[in-house]
């Protein structure tokens, strides 16, 4: 049998709402049923990232880091999106 490799729709939202705590960015996550790998993909970060920062891991200072923490709402976007 082949498999298909379909990719996931992208959600119309694929961030976390700005301002939140590594534990409200989860629960939001978890209440939306996201999976963290399939945000972590439609935002190019590698998924370890966010689970390190949801964690309490990682602060999210730089690189991935900082970008991953404002996918989940931990930091304010720089540049918002038009």
């Amino acid at each position: 049998m082949k498999r298909r490799n379909n990719p996931v729709a992208r959600p119309p939202t694929t961030r976390v709402p700005y301002p939140q705590t590594p534990e409200r960015a989860h629960a939001w996550i978890k209440a939306h049923g996201i999976a963290v790998a399939d945000l972590a993909r439609w935002n190019n970060l590698p998924r370890l990232v966010l689970v390190d920062l949801l964690r309490g891991r990682l602060r999210g200072h730089r690189g991935q880091a900082h970008r991953a923490a404002i996918v989940l709402g931990l930091k304010p976007d720089p540049e918002p999106m038009a």
